[in-house]
């Protein structure tokens, strides 16, 4: 849509014209703000990446008891950040290359407040940190030693969060110490998740433990908001999973959300998140990346580069697992 301009030389219209361009601007300006707020679905409906029922299921519980968007998600996401079968995440994730369990987290809700940690250590639930983080300082990040030390003050209890099955993994790892990811195993992939509430508001969270076998210090685009994560809520959300690097150059889950705001439907703009990328990565056969979205009237919408990546939903309408399109077919 064409935003009108006033006029420059004030010789070329009189105060009538002046008044109809500021009238025809007014007009556009609520024709343009009625698209956003138009089809508002109330709650509640949440969506995830990867199959994860039991995260679905925790998050839905509590938007079905009327709970918010935002409890739904960081509750949703600590299901997989506590189960150690999960090694993509939380506790029992898999190390770097150094055998340091390395966490990333963030959090986002209704009113645009966002919080995250990362390379945190030792503390399962990352995402709650985060919250932590949004609510209780004046930043929006802690990285590191810093993240931890108010983490222990917050009261989280610290633990070893390297499992006896991800240690042998990396043993066996160290013996080549060969670095390549491999698509659609969850050694580098995440859990985000979106929310809307029976209010209508909208919230989202994410938390992995990165690649595994990473560089030390190595963050990914999960804690990263506008690239793993974002929210708006008058618009929508959107979160990713798979290479992190890729989803941040193109400031992957901001790219989505803005291009549901042109009008886009969830699935239009997800398909066009992966296109971005696929356009600057010479060699994207190499790599997976999957974004999922949902938009303010509910519709949702996930696509990915290979074949194998899903996502979960659960609504009044059921709790399915939805396989992404995919750019390469299989």
């Amino acid at each position: 849509m064409e935003r009108r301009k006033f006029l420059k030389n004030s010789g070329l219209g009189s105060a009538a014209i002046l008044g109809g361009t500021l009238i025809g601007a007014c007009k556009e300006q609520k024709k343009e703000i009625g698209v956003t707020t138009a089809k508002i679905t109330k709650g509640p409906i949440v969506i995830a990446t990867w199959d994860v029922p039991n995260a679905t299921a925790k998050a839905f519980g509590i938007l079905d008891g009327n709970g918010t968007s935002l409890d739904a998600v960081e509750q949703g996401v600590m299901m997989e950040e506590a189960d150690v079968s999960n090694q993509s995440v939380g506790k029992g994730g898999r190390p770097d290359r150094d055998g340091n369990v390395t966490l990333d987290a963030c959090i986002m809700d209704k009113d645009s407040r966002c919080g995250a940690v990362v390379y945190l250590e030792n503390i399962v639930h990352a995402v709650s940190v985060a919250r932590k983080v949004m609510e209780e300082t004046p930043h929006v990040m802690l990285a590191g030693a810093g993240a931890k030390q108010f983490a222990l003050e917050m009261g989280f209890p610290e633990e070893d969060l390297l499992t006896d099955a991800s240690r042998e993994e990396w043993l066996e790892w160290k013996k080549t110490s060969q670095y390549k990811p491999v698509i659609n195993i969850e050694n580098h992939d995440t859990i985000g998740m979106l929310a809307i509430d029976s209010n209508g508001d909208i919230a989202g969270a994410c938390t992995t433990s990165g690649m595994a076998y990473k560089m030390g210090g190595r963050i990914g685009d999960s804690p990263i908001i506008g690239a793993g994560l974002f929210v708006d809520n008058e618009i929508g959300g959107a979160t990713a999973t798979g290479m992190g690097e890729e989803v941040v150059r193109t400031v992957g889950s901001f790219l989505i959300v803005e291009l549901m705001r042109q009008g886009k439907s969830p699935q239009e703009a997800c398909e066009e998140g992966v296109r971005r990328i696929i356009a600057k990565k010479e060699n994207y056969q190499d790599i997976q990346i999957g974004f999922i979205a949902i938009n303010k009237a509910g519709e949702t919408g996930g696509y990915c580069i290979h074949p194998g990546f899903s996502y979960r939903q659960y609504s009044g309408k059921g709790h399915v697992n939805t396989p992404a399109k995919s750019f390469i077919e299989a």
